[in-house]
């Protein structure tokens, strides 16, 4: 009786998951179709989870965070984008940086405008 129980609750959170994993792609795939392609990074964030981090083609970039690692892992499977083990040289060189990154890094540091 318990070993059912606990093959049932598995089964639930195994679907949760895929869903999850399914949303994610999904979303990587409206970004990656809005700017021309997308490249991606995972970031263990710790209890929060594993952050995807996106860069577009045309230099945009955006992330999302998946609960969990294997969650972000399925998610970039399915999505089909290049990924990248770390964020660094060619990769880090195509994201494009507006105003809003430039006062938010440098603004609050050496006390500058704020953004809002």
């Amino acid at each position: 009786m318990a070993d059912t129980q606990v093959d049932e609750k598995q089964a639930k959170q195994s679907a949760k998951a895929e869903r999850k994993a399914a949303k994610l792609a999904k979303q990587i795939g409206a970004f990656a179709k809005a700017h021309g392609g997308a490249e991606g990074q995972l970031a263990y964030i710790g209890q929060m989870g594993t952050r995807i981090v996106l860069v577009g083609e045309d230099g945009n970039w955006g992330d999302l965070v998946a609960p969990t690692h294997a969650i972000a892992v399925s998610a970039a499977e399915k999505s089909g984008i290049t990924m990248h083990e770390s964020f660094d040289g060619d990769f880090a060189a195509k994201v494009r940086t507006g105003r809003y990154e430039w006062t938010r890094m440098a603004g609050i540091q050496l006390g500058g405008p704020s953004n809002t």
